[in-house]
């Protein structure tokens, strides 16, 4: 008697331990608030399964760093440099953002562009988008 009794409770704590509390609907997905100023800092794609990153060149030599800031209200300014017309002139673009699970919708000047949050840290958030172009921000 006294091994069955330890076997149904081995059995028991065996089938317990086996069943997850976790909802498997959300792996994977980030988190992390998106809210705050994210300066471009990479850009790059996939190539041959390799990802590969570069500075990003659309940053101006002398100024500060290109920029994304997503708000708490769901507004998004996009800040850009540029010395076209005069030296590290700030141009921006303004619009509204929302994200769903792993993926950031930005509309901005009427262009809708939904991207895939690949990585995202209190310092760093990279973004992919259909096209597979990848874009990494740092935190201001």
């Amino acid at each position: 008697m006294k091994n069955r009794s330890l076997l149904f409770a081995f059995a028991l704590t065996t089938g317990l331990f086996a069943t997850s509390c976790s909802d498997d609907d959300n792996e994977g997905e980030t988190l992390l608030p998106v809210i705050g100023k994210w300066n471009v800092a990479q850009v790059g794609t996939v190539i041959s399964g390799q990802e590969v990153l570069i500075d990003a060149p659309q940053n101006e030599a002398g100024c500060d760093k290109d920029y994304l800031d997503l708000k708490i209200d769901n507004d998004v300014n996009e800040g850009e440099y540029d010395s076209t017309d005069s030296p590290c002139e700030l141009l921006t673009k303004t619009g509204t953002f929302s994200r769903s699970h792993n993926n950031l919708t930005t509309t901005i000047d009427g262009v809708t562009k939904t991207q895939d949050i690949m990585n995202l840290t209190l310092s760093e958030l990279k973004v992919r988008d259909a096209a597979g172009f990848i874009t990494v921000y740092e935190k201001d």
